[in-house]
């Protein structure tokens, strides 16, 4: 479809300005668009060879707005490494629109980089080319590993500079999501005391994205239950896959249970359950094996900011199925990685005894699981380890010739799960050099190509799968990034 035939749903601009505020992007000086995923476009059925044209550039950057496009920044308040900021909202983010679909989904078409907004603060709204280029790329490439995430339309570069360090090229992405609103967006009514807005908005979240729960009864307790389930689920996936967030504050929470709000994310390089992928993360409190104990705590926070809707017997009884549902996503995930149709007691004990293994001998997380499906039954003698290593893989070959995981069914399971490319930070960041210093954005279209095969061998692109160099552990993400 054009531009002008999508089927625009502007539901939540009708909440009233109590839950945003109206503002026109600034728009960047001579942008045009640097990359394209065509398969967000089917999402909300527009054609792409519309995203290049003058009339959608003019209209996304408000340099010519649109009619019909809602264009205001959202309200919220959040906790920021576990202290409450009581009115954040969107500084550098702008809400163009929502799109119905032809599947009568609803989506938030979302400029990042829109410039100054009511809620900027001390920032100038703008976003610079490297945090666009890692969160466009991560948005897709976690979407085609399997794990839950916002998506990245479009990504746009300009003449236009954003002071940073130094001067830098500025840039925006178009970010899809079916909802942006986050645990922030509760908390910032409960610190005010008004628990009218809180009812208003959890009605219009139900309704939008919960319409099961519409008619229930108890629709606010299943409300939480949705939320603290597919939060749970997403954690394990990204403890699974050796993600790393970097930056879980409460505002960056989405109540769909995706990940979104890239910043200083991270994979996993060397298996190191301490690792800190945020450079301003002083504390490491966000740290790769907090994430889910921080994913818990965030609930909590949102549990108590519904506390006019939810008596708090209940809220904790939601609360406590957390860690039971976490544990039997990531268990089964692990199980699967492994070559295991399921968990068991036994397969989690070969689970843990892995990652010590792992973390004491400083091993590549991805590079390992991935090659582990080359080990072939009763070959161990084969394979040139130390004797830690030796100890595990019989213990391994054991449980594997016991629950009759044969060699020619277990290695397609395993490379469906145990990705072979992953989005490092080193790769990241030689396609944003060759961007920002050469003008050149071949690298980031290859690396997006690259990603959406994750599984595959892609033997052309092997370098890319290679355990990264020394120079890659010097790289620092910031909060800025």
């Amino acid at each position: 479809m054009k531009l002008n035939q999508l089927n625009l749903d502007n539901s939540f601009q009708k909440l009233g300005d109590d839950f945003f505020s109206e503002v026109i992007p600034t728009p960047l000086e001579e942008s045009f668009i640097i990359a394209i995923s065509s398969k967000a476009c089917e999402l909300i059925n527009l054609d792409e060879s519309e995203i290049s044209t003058p009339e959608f550039i003019d209209a996304i950057s408000a340099k010519n707005p649109h009619s019909e496009f809602c264009y205001l920044a959202m309200l919220y308040a959040g906790h920021q490494f576990g202290h409450l900021v009581p009115q954040l909202g969107d500084g550098r983010a702008v809400l163009l629109t929502q799109i119905r679909n032809e599947k009568n989904e609803s989506w938030d078409l979302v400029l990042k980089g829109s410039g100054l907004t009511p809620y900027s603060r001390m920032g100038d709204g703008k976003a610079v080319l490297r945090s666009s280029i890692r969160e466009f790329l991560v948005s897709e490439s976690m979407f085609h590993l399997g794990i839950p995430t916002s998506r990245a339309l479009c990504l746009i570069g300009s003449k236009d500079v954003a002071a940073r360090d130094a001067l830098e090229p500025a840039a925006q992405i178009i970010r899809l999501a079916k909802s942006h609103i986050r645990f922030g967006s509760f908390e910032v009514f409960f610190y005010r005391k008004q628990s009218e807005k809180i009812k208003i908005l959890a009605d219009y979240a139900i309704e939008q994205n919960f319409p099961q729960l519409v008619n229930h009864e108890k629709k606010y307790q299943l409300f939480l239950t949705e939320i603290v389930s597919s939060t749970a689920k997403m954690i394990a996936k990204w403890q699974a896959f050796g993600f790393c967030h970097g930056v879980m504050n409460t505002d960056n929470m989405s109540i769909l249970g995706i990940t979104f709000d890239y910043g200083p994310f991270g994979f996993l390089d060397e298996y190191n359950p301490d690792h800190i992928c945020n450079s301003s993360d002083y504390s490491g409190r966000y740290s790769f094996a907090n994430q889910p104990r921080v994913g818990f705590w965030n609930l909590h926070a949102l549990a108590i900011s519904l506390s006019s809707l939810i008596e708090p017997q209940n809220q904790q009884e939601i609360l406590e199925t957390y860690q039971e549902i976490f544990l039997e996503e990531y268990h089964s995930l692990m199980a699967q990685k492994l070559g295991f149709l399921e968990s068991n007691d036994e397969v989690k004990r070969l689970t843990y005894d892995l990652l010590d293994l792992l973390e004491k001998q400083k091993t590549d997380y991805t590079f390992f699981f991935r090659n582990l499906a080359k080990f072939k039954i009763d070959e161990i003698e084969k394979f040139e380890i130390d004797a830690a290593f030796k100890s595990w893989l019989k213990n391994y070959n054991r449980l594997l010739k016991k629950f009759e995981r044969v060699d020619e069914i277990r290695v397609g399971a395993m490379n469906k799960i145990n990705p072979k490319f992953i989005l490092r930070n080193y790769l990241l960041q030689k396609a944003i050099e060759k961007a920002v210093w050469e003008n050149d954005f071949s690298e980031i279209k290859k690396l997006q190509k690259i990603m959406e095969f994750p599984f595959e061998e892609q033997i052309e692109n092997e370098d890319y799968a290679k355990i990264p160099p020394a120079w890659a552990k010097k790289i620092k993400i910031s909060c800025s990034s």
